[in-house]
């Protein structure tokens, strides 16, 4: 007489989900290997390219000799050095956590949502993190030291998605096209607010907050990485964890709960951890749209609809991206930079009408 085992969300969501071809194993190792030395080598690029070009063997060069002196000999001015270690590889970096981290809080959005339009930028959860970081900057000022505008964002953000959640609600907008359209409408409300913000404050720096909610990457520095650093390490460790429940979340609130999911209290976590992930990484890069919209999307052509695999995945090809994307808004007008987010709305633009198409047609 055999036993039936009760499913759970581990076991019993990834068999329900979308009919994507697996890849197998070992060529899925191959493919993280090759993600993880894309990486390193678009880091390498984007340190090595700029207004004054330095050749990658004096970047290495330079990382060596600041991690473990006398490694090698320096072969290079001061100037350069400075360039390296103290501009371009702390932004390098920046650009890599903040596109690992909106790609993964994407990922997140639209399993939780089984909205595949859901990103933070189009659910209206960046645009609560601007009104928070605008606050800081422009009125409280930084009463808790460098962690005040990441705090503020994260309360604007969070503060934002329960907005959305109560205004779907109300309008009884809970299907997943009119769940975005409730985000876009919301996202519109808490900028015109933010604009206020700006304007009833200091006029000489309205400019650089005006720069910042299109996206930048030009202020980071090695102090400002330990927060999106520690931040996107947590929520990465956390949404790991409950890939499983994510991947049930995918089918319906229904297969979810027979699965023993708490939906209700489960989805609001989730809500809450990628209020506090955006948050962080408005702080420090500015309003970066439509880069949870593209990559979790492009992630699940290549590796299926598993969460336990696009989770990762949409990390890595997320920070390959916004590493690229900085590297054009640096150089196509040298030598100023152009703010990173026309760089991103414009490629995520084209994207949104493409998937607007393709699904259209899969319809």
């Amino acid at each position: 007489m055999s036993m039936r085992t009760t499913p759970t969300p581990e076991t019993a969501a990834p068999a329900l989900l979308a009919r994507v071809p697996v890849i197998a194993r070992p060529v899925r190792q191959g493919l993280w290997g090759l993600g993880v030395v894309v990486l390193v080598m678009s880091i390498s690029a984007a340190v090595s390219i700029g207004a004054v070009p330095i050749p990658l063997a004096t970047v290495w060069g330079v990382i060596l000799d600041r991690l473990w002196p006398g490694l090698v000999t320096p072969d290079w001015s001061t100037g350069r050095a400075a360039i390296v270690w103290d501009i371009r590889l702390p932004r390098a970096l920046l650009a890599a956590l903040v596109g690992a981290g909106l790609a993964l809080v994407g990922a997140v959005l639209q399993s939780v949502t089984r909205n595949p339009l859901a990103d933070p930028h189009l659910l209206g959860i960046s645009s609560g993190a601007a009104f928070g970081a605008i606050l800081a900057l422009l009125h409280t000022g930084m009463f808790l030291g460098l962690a005040t505008v990441p705090l503020l964002a994260f309360i604007g953000a969070l503060c934002s998605t329960l907005l959305v959640l109560a205004v779907a609600s109300f309008a009884q907008a809970t299907s997943a096209d009119r769940l975005v359209l409730t985000g876009v409408a919301v996202s519109f409300i808490v900028m015109a607010l933010a604009n206020v913000l700006i304007f009833l404050g200091d006029p000489r720096a309205a400019h650089t907050v005006v720069f910042w909610m299109l996206g930048g990457l030009g202020l980071a520095q090695w102090a400002h990485l330990i927060w999106p650093a520690i931040i996107l390490t947590g929520a990465a460790l956390y949404f790991r964890a409950v890939a499983g429940s994510l991947n049930a979340m995918t089918i319906g609130d229904e297969t979810a709960s027979t699965l023993g999911i708490p939906v209700a209290r489960f989805r609001l976590t989730v809500f809450v951890v990628a209020a506090l992930v955006t948050g962080v990484m408005v702080a420090f890069s500015g309003v970066i749209g439509f880069v949870g919209l593209m990559i979790p999307h492009i992630v699940r052509m290549i590796v299926g609809g598993d969460n336990a695999r696009v989770l990762p995945a949409s990390m890595l090809a997320g920070a390959v991206f916004l590493v690229w994307a900085d590297i054009v808004a640096r150089t196509i007008k040298r030598p100023e930079d152009i703010p990173i987010g026309i760089v991103t709305g414009l490629v995520g633009g084209l994207f949104f009408i493409w998937l607007l198409r393709r699904r259209r047609l899969a319809g």
